[in-house]
């Protein structure tokens, strides 16, 4: 399953992603959050956190640095300067 849906991931980035406008307003791009998070924390874990994710990328947000988290956690990663 997780090969699978890595697989997807890698079809929608190489086919979908770069004939669209772009739109994400979070780094790294929502599908580069569920591939480094589907391949860090396993399928089911993974899919939660970038559903999560891209829940969180609306326009009513301000966007910005969001990296994958090394703990399992469905919110907004928060950067320490």
């Amino acid at each position: 399953m997780k090969n699978f849906l890595l697989g997807l991931i890698n079809f929608y980035q190489k086919w979908i992603s770069r004939y669209t406008p772009a739109s994400c307003r979070y780094q790294p791009t929502c599908s580069n959050y569920m591939k480094i998070a589907v391949e860090r924390f396993g399928f089911f874990s993974g899919v939660i956190m970038g559903i999560a994710r891209i829940i969180r990328c609306n326009p009513f947000v301000k966007g910005g640095l969001d990296p994958v988290p090394f703990r399992f956690s469905i919110f907004r990663n928060k950067i320490r300067k």
